[in-house]
């Protein structure tokens, strides 16, 4: 069964498009079948308990009920492997 992954950036346009293409393609690689949606961080709050992990590219609540990544990573480059690896541990768990 594929892992819903909540994929956040401040509009869920351009940002998420280039987080959910990147988090798919490495997870593949891995093994591991994921799926993904886009949404604003806005929203992640209200849509946050079908997803097995949160990755956004913006602050997001501290609060929320599932785990989450906050980075940068996919859109800099700087540090993306071990974010991958961040992922791919969380969703092994």
């Amino acid at each position: 069964m594929a892992k819903h992954i909540l994929v956040a950036c401040g509009t869920a346009v351009a940002t998420s498009t280039v987080v959910c293409m990147a988090i798919e393609e490495a997870m593949k690689e891995k093994g591991i079948m994921v799926s993904t949606q886009q949404c604003k961080a806005t929203e992640v709050p209200s849509l946050v308990e079908n997803a097995d992990l949160v990755v956004s590219t913006t602050p997001l609540p501290d609060d929320l009920p599932k785990p989450s990544i906050v980075t940068l990573a996919f859109l800099t480059g700087i540090g993306k492997d071990e974010i991958i690896e961040k992922i791919a541990d969380h969703l092994r768990s």
